[in-house]
């Protein structure tokens, strides 16, 4: 069962404003647009943002040591605000416990395999590489994250429910979330 207190598009606005929301995690599938979104929401909050591939991923396509990654995103939660892009389920609780907001793309798997597709051989300022193709260990992991990530990510959203989570399905409902949040800053 999915127990999700998910506020209306119409309260988002009211409450990033109520809350003052400063410390934001968004998550999801890879391809579900999380680097998008991250960079347009911190274009518009002006909420620094950190993409957890340029921290975990270096340009030869090795990773740092886990020890590092974990302790530099421990580094990142004590800032006083930030918009964090990405999943990485091993420190995934940690981020949980340090947001005051979640936002959580829950989209189909198709729409995620054809945003992965779409990526493949573009630049992308959230990665230190160009992808020029996508291995099969990789999709194994898209394919599989409906069944084996996203019950982990509703359990997280489950035990913190105490935190403002938006669920965003589609991606016409990110727009709509975006425009709603870019009107409360214009106004």
């Amino acid at each position: 069962m999915i127990k999700m207190t998910i506020p209306d598009f119409e309260i988002a606005v009211n409450i990033w404003y109520d809350k003052d929301m400063k410390k934001v995690i968004i998550i999801g599938c890879p391809g579900s647009g999380k680097s998008t979104l991250a960079r347009k929401l911190s274009h518009m909050t002006k909420l620094p943002l950190y993409h957890l591939d340029l921290m975990n991923w270096q340009s030869n396509k090795t990773t740092v040591a886990p020890e590092l990654f974990l302790e530099q995103q421990k580094q990142l939660l004590e800032k006083e605000a930030w918009i964090i892009d990405g999943n990485y389920g091993s420190s995934l609780e940690l981020r949980f416990e340090g947001c005051d907001t979640i936002v959580f793309l829950d989209y189909p798997l198709e729409v995620c395999l054809e945003g992965v597709m779409d990526r493949v051989g573009t630049v992308r300022p959230d990665m230190p590489w160009v992808e020029e193709t996508l291995d099969d260990d990789f999709l194994d992991f898209i394919k599989g994250f409906p069944k084996t990530n996203r019950p982990k990510i509703v359990a997280l959203i489950n035990r913190y429910s105490h935190k403002t989570c938006f669920r965003l399905k589609s991606r016409e409902e990110a727009d709509s979330f975006l425009q709603k949040i870019k009107k409360s800053f214009q106004s």
